[in-house]
Order: C-alpha cells, then sequence, then structure tokens
C-alpha cells in the first residue's frame, strides 16, 4: 500500500488541524480586517491613524469583554462547583451522622438486651438451684426413710430370728408325747 503514495520527505506538506472556533479566533480576524480595510480605504492619513486608533480601542472595549465574560463563566462555574461540592459534603455529613445514631441506638437496645436476659438467666438460675436444693433435701428425706424401713426391717428380722432360735431351743412339747 506504500507503493500507491508517492511522496517525497522534502517536498513540502501542509497540515490542518481541527480546533472548535472561539470568540478569540473571531476577534483576531475582525481585527485584521479592519486594519486591512482601513488601509486600502481612500481617506487621508490623520483620518485613517483616527479610525485605526478607534478601531483599536472597539477590538480592546471587544477582547475586555470576552475577558471579563470569561473571567465571570469561570467564576460562575467555579462557584457552582464548589456547592456542588459543599452540598454532596453536607449530605455526606447527615448521612454519617443517620448512620452513627442509628449504630448508637442498636448497641444501646444491644445492651439493654443483654442485661435482660441476664437478668433472665439469673433468676432461671436461681429457680433451677432452689429446685436441686429442694430435689436434694427429698432425696435425703426418701433415703433416711428407705434407711430407717431397711433399720426396721432388720431390726423385725432380728427379733424373729431371736424369736425363732429361742423357739428352737426349748423344749417341744409334742415329742415328749410320742
Amino acid at each position: 500500500m506504500r507503493d500507491d503514495y508517492e511522496f517525497d520527505d522534502d517536498d513540502a506538506f501542509v497540515v490542518i488541524e481541527r480546533q472548535s472556533p472561539g470568540i478569540g479566533s473571531f476577534l483576531i480576524g475582525a481585527a485584521i480586517g479592519a486594519g486591512v480595510a482601513l488601509l486600502f480605504a481612500p481617506r487621508s492619513g490623520e483620518e485613517t491613524r483616527r479610525e485605526i486608533q478607534r478601531g483599536a480601542r472597539r477590538v480592546r472595549n471587544a477582547a475586555q469583554d470576552v475577558a471579563t465574560e470569561a473571567v465571570n463563566r469561570v467564576s460562575d462555574t467555579f462557584q457552582e462547583a464548589r456547592r456542588q461540592v459543599e452540598e454532596r459534603i453536607d449530605a455526606a455529613r447527615q448521612a454519617i451522622e443517620l448512620k452513627k445514631s442509628q449504630v448508637t441506638r442498636a448497641m444501646d437496645a444491644g445492651r439493654e438486651a443483654a442485661r435482660d436476659a441476664r437478668v433472665d438467666l439469673e433468676a432461671k438460675l436461681a429457680s433451677t438451684k432452689a429446685a436441686y436444693h429442694a430435689g436434694e433435701d427429698v432425696a435425703r428425706e426418701a433415703h433416711e426413710d428407705r434407711a430407717a424401713r431397711s433399720a426396721a426391717r432388720a431390726a423385725r428380722a432380728a427379733r424373729r430370728a431371736r424369736s425363732t432360735s429361742a423357739s428352737a431351743l426349748a423344749p417341744d412339747e409334742d415329742l415328749d408325747e410320742i
């Protein structure tokens, strides 16, 4: 494809760059046009100089107006950007305060719930301990009752055994009769 285009590096060429037209280009063109028109106008030198001075004043005034307008636009844009940034900062601060408040309330509610749970747990523990001790007392009494009954049975058995052994040692009347 390089062969399709024949050009020599020594040849001069023009590069055209596109830029967005601005007011500055217009003013420069207007000033140059006014200057050329005045130079070719059929007037005397003094009239031409006065006309050039008037044109220069007009161009200077127009340039000052453009500069003032640009400064005002930049200032307005800066103020608007600043206002938007301040609004966003305020919104962020409000959001942070809201979240902080929510977290604080949640922490307080959690602490209160933990306190309530602890009180309930302590009450249940006390109730369980009381029931345990009551059961322990009942078990002790039952054990003592069993031991007493067992001792009573053993005493009765011992009495029976003594009475049986006493009767075994006594002469048998039935045997004498035989």
